[in-house]
């Protein structure tokens, strides 16, 4: 029997990467195991054999997670840079200016390329290394790029990033400095997935995907382990999301703290998204959002994302911690990036501020009270984004 030269790519339902399935030769004899790990679908619970050509069910094209029980994932003495650990800070100015009495921020941003994204990768890039991959392809607003150029570079891998043509220059530079390919995009956050998958399909290259790769949210968890070593358990965390790695990934390391030491306490973890692109706002409060004609126009790119994959995942996240997902305007973005860098001295992207535009939000609802304990990941450094004038 002849061995299949490369992966054969199914379309499930056009025009959407998370309704794409990677399928096999029934020989499966090109599929590379991922030591003794399977993945699960997130929505029909269907096992699916690990491989790192699979990027999403090949039963419904839902999003996929690692299955329980497995063998742990490690991260590779060579790949590493010392990811994680980032401090968590006291926010006492910007609190006082929210009327947050204990605010801390969770420096995230302090990542060996500039954001959270870096937890993720050097997960992802260590087991493709394991599994002999030479060669990817990523599709990012710029910082998940640049974190997937720098690990590959670092493993001696060969990566193509694919990024909307509107994405900061910064980051754009940024990724080409660490060697990978970049390719501009015309269009939104999904014409850029699809124009990679694209890619992906017609040259068999593994598509290092930080949307659906559930070995990216296995590297998220580690923040949940992190924080409850390092203060007092909040009563709230808020993160800006688009995708939602980190979201899922946090609820899930506090899972686990909570399976292995009854009584650990989890907080209530809350989405906050711009008003330009507000998809997971509109499902959490059981509605459908629609972008714009003319495309989406947000300062928060980060998080400009229309038909995040893991969706579905990401409401229930909030529902099961007891959170919710808000969505803020632009201004309000631009105007707590400002506050946090003139009152606490942090400079951190639009992105990241959103999150606090989000905590003005909820503290006037009341959803979170005045006295209450509140985090906020900082994902992303300031210089690498446009600066407000």
């Amino acid at each position: 029997m002849g061995l299949s030269t490369g992966p054969v790519y199914q379309h499930h339902r056009q025009k959407s990467v998370r309704s794409v399935r990677y399928c096999h030769p029934a020989t499966m004899a090109n599929i590379v195991p991922a030591m003794d790990s399977q993945f699960v679908c997130v929505e029909c619970g269907e096992p699916q054999l690990a491989s790192p050509y699979r990027i999403t069910c090949g039963k419904c094209g839902g999003a996929m997670d690692l299955a329980p029980g497995g063998a742990p994932v490690e991260v590779s003495p060579s790949v590493t840079m010392g990811e994680g650990n980032t401090p968590v800070v006291r926010l006492k100015h910007t609190g006082a200016a929210l009327g947050c009495e204990e605010l801390f921020g969770k420096l995230e941003f302090l990542n060996p390329t500039g954001s959270f994204k870096d937890r993720g990768s050097v997960v992802l890039i260590s087991m493709l290394k394991q599994m002999g991959i030479g060669r990817v392809a990523e599709d990012s607003s710029g910082n998940a790029g640049a974190s997937v150029a720098a690990y590959a570079a670092r493993a001696g891998m060969q990566a193509t990033i694919f990024a909307p043509e509107t994405a900061p220059e910064a980051k754009l530079a940024q990724i080409g400095f660490y060697g990978a390919e970049v390719r501009r995009v015309s269009g939104g956050r999904q014409a850029v997935a699809d124009e990679c998958l694209r890619f992906c399909q017609e040259n068999e290259v593994v598509y290092a995907s930080h949307n659906l790769s559930p070995y990216f949210i296995e590297g998220t968890k580690k923040l949940a382990t992190e924080v409850s070593a390092q203060m007092e358990s909040p009563d709230h965390i808020l993160f800006p999301v688009g995708n939602g790695s980190l979201l899922i990934g946090t609820w899930k390391g506090y899972q686990e703290l909570a399976n292995s030491s009854p009584g650990t306490r989890v907080p209530r973890l809350h989405a906050v998204q711009s008003r330009e692109c507000m998809p997971l706002a509109a499902g959490y409060a059981g509605e459908e959002w629609r972008s714009k004609t003319g495309g989406i126009r947000t300062v928060a790119g980060g998080i400009a994302v229309e038909r995040p994959p893991r969706l579905g995942q990401c409401i229930g996240v909030l529902r099961e911690s007891g959170g919710t997902a808000v969505a803020v305007e632009e201004g309000e973005i631009i105007e707590w990036q400002r506050r946090l860098a003139r009152e606490d001295g942090i400079f951190v992207e639009p992105t990241s501020a959103a999150a606090l535009a989000g905590l003005e939000v909820l503290l006037e609802r009341g959803d979170i009270g005045r006295e209450d304990r509140v985090l906020v990941p900082l994902t992303g450094f300031g210089l690498k984004d446009v600066i407000p004038g």
